[in-house]
């Protein structure tokens, strides 16, 4: 044990996994109400439609509490400080997708996305792997465009095609 380390008996629950029971938790009560008033439920057999829904949630319940008990002792290991400019980059590039694909079309914002994505991975210059992605997007383009006859944005790269 290191100087300024909480010992076990003084170590405070791990906030972020009640966090994460808690989602688990939510997640178990509104699929299994959500099955409770589904229409059309009654009238089948023993194993119907409700099964598989009431089967996941009491898993999803079990997990909760799992999750919870595990976290008030205190056995999670401790997690890296987390760095948010990888998140930012992921997420800026999702935006850029969003915002550009009508007007940029696919393959433009796609390879923006790559971009993005690669560098909050921190791989690859952004002079490198913006062509590169929209190179991709533009072959993944081609095949569910031209070659499933699918219906992608077109922006002006795709146009010339």
């Amino acid at each position: 044990m290191t100087d300024g380390e909480p010992s076990g008996k003084e170590r405070r629950p791990d906030r972020g996994a009640l966090i994460i029971a808690a989602g688990l938790g939510i997640a178990a009560i509104v699929i299994a109400w959500q099955t409770a008033v589904m229409p059309g439920a009654a009238g089948y057999a023993q194993i119907g439609p409700t099964t598989f829904p009431y089967l996941i949630a009491a898993v999803l319940f079990l997990l909760a509490i799992w999750t919870a008990v595990a976290a008030v002792k205190g056995d999670f290991p401790d997690r890296e400080e987390q760095r948010f400019e990888p998140i930012l980059w992921i997420v800026g590039g999702l935006a850029a997708q969003m915002l550009l694909l009508k007007l940029a079309g696919f393959s433009i914002a796609t390879g923006l996305l790559f971009a993005a994505t690669a560098k909050g991975f921190g791989r690859g210059p952004l002079w490198l792997t913006v062509p590169l992605g929209i190179v991709i997007a533009l072959a993944i383009w081609l095949v569910f465009a031209k070659g499933l006859q699918l219906s992608l944005p077109a922006g002006p790269l795709e146009r010339l095609i």
